[in-house]
């Protein structure tokens, strides 16, 4: 039986599934459907929510103070993401509220980027096909995560999407759920986090 000291003890994880076509990839849809039912997580599709980019500013900020991890879940699109997440972090991390002098309501949040990609691995390096490592890529992330005071964590990443098969699919939907649970029971140390370029990389640990 749940009790209140449990739920006290748990971070609660907000997901931001952001797929303009999730019918398309079964990968993300696997994935989204492993973490929608665990408690304390909630999941924002925000294709289905905003279909005309019209972000309920001030819903979305409620969100983000009620949580402790935020999660970008989506398709990593010509090095970057999907444009309704460019615009969700234009409009909803504003002045003022997550970030500048007065910016301090998400301090100490952290923020998680899940992200599939169709080429493997070893085209993400510099010496590859891409010329640059994720955490290259994915650096204006980062750094929107750092202005925001706010801990980006090591990304999860799944490559090779184009080519995956189903064993697969069903592996990574299982690492992905287990990073979410990991990550809201509070069971990751700041140490392993900072030593490690994906968190997948962490999935030894005990639950």
């Amino acid at each position: 039986m749940e009790t209140d000291k449990t739920k006290e003890n748990r971070n609660r994880v907000l997901v931001y599934f952001v797929h303009p076509t999730p019918h398309k990839s079964r990968l993300n849809s696997a994935m989204l459907q492993s973490v929608e039912e665990l408690k304390d997580v909630t999941v924002r599709k925000l294709y289905d929510l905003y279909p005309d980019f019209h972000i309920d500013i001030k819903l979305e900020q409620q969100l983000l103070m009620e949580h402790h991890v935020i999660v970008w879940q989506h398709p990593f699109y010509w090095y970057s993401a999907p444009p309704l997440l460019k615009e969700w972090i234009d409009l909803v991390l504003e002045h003022g509220f997550a970030f500048g002098h007065e910016g301090n309501v998400l301090k100490g949040k952290k923020v998680l980027t899940v992200t599939t990609t169709g080429g493997r691995q070893d085209a993400y390096r510099e010496d590859g096909r891409n010329n640059f490592t994720m955490r290259q890529l994915l650096a204006p992330f980062e750094q929107t995560v750092n202005q925001c005071k706010m801990t980006y964590l090591p990304p999860f990443i799944v490559h090779g999407s184009l080519l995956i098969d189903e064993e697969h699919i069903r592996k990574a939907a299982t690492d992905y759920r287990k990073i979410i649970v990991l990550l809201r029971d509070k069971i990751f140390s700041n140490n392993e986090l900072q030593k490690t370029t994906y968190i997948n990389n962490l999935l030894d640990l005990p639950i």
